[in-house]
């Protein structure tokens, strides 16, 4: 019988989609509080990919990608979602027929062999990872071609050279030496260091 092992550690990440970006550096230092610093980070760019979140959140919306210095457990995706879910409650906007949200926050996480995202919805290449989480793999690194690639179900703007290049640029930062051993463990709290 095959020893079971931990799995290796992985860059966690956050992409937020809103209109305003003052909500960008909120939802930001609220997230910083509790995985730590943030070592790298998008553009603000206009995102126009689908309307999927028109009705609920207006036109205009921009995207921005930060990710986290300090690696991650891979099997606190479920936690993160949840956590990130609470924020998106607290900075919605609240009327008298409604809540909506100002702003989305979609977590995942990138290893040296792909980018996973959370979702709170169920599909058919999604897999439930606890929390009423479910989980995807959005890209594959392909070794040959030294890029990911996208699958069959991968959003259209997961598809895009630019987001592909982004993920690329940050598996290159977990890759790096210099990054250390600065790790959290499944339970949200510090690793040992040098585990």
């Amino acid at each position: 019988m095959r020893k079971i092992r931990r799995p290796a550690p992985a860059k966690l990440f956050v992409g937020m989609l809103s209109s305003d970006t003052m909500r960008f550096d909120e939802c930001t230092d609220l997230l910083v509080r509790t995985y730590g610093a943030v070592d790298m980070e998008s553009d603000i760019a206009p995102w126009s990919h689908t309307d999927h979140y028109e009705r609920e959140m207006g036109g205009n919306l921009l995207r921005k990608f930060i990710f986290f210095e300090r690696l991650v457990d891979p099997g606190i995706l479920a936690a993160v979602k949840a956590a990130t879910n609470k924020i998106e409650e607290r900075k919605a906007v609240t009327t008298p027929n409604s809540m909506k949200r100002s702003i989305n926050l979609d977590p995942g996480y990138i290893t040296e062999a792909k980018v996973v995202l959370a979702s709170t919805k169920d599909y058919s290449h999604r897999i439930y990872i606890g929390q009423n989480i479910y989980a995807e793999v959005a890209l594959r690194y392909n070794g040959k071609t030294r890029s990911f690639v996208p699958f069959e179900h991968t959003y259209p703007d997961f598809r895009s050279q630019k987001y592909r290049t982004l993920f690329k640029a940050a598996r290159e930062v977990l890759r790096s030496p210099e990054r250390g051993e600065k790790t959290w463990s499944s339970s949200g709290s510090p690793a040992p260091e040098g585990r």
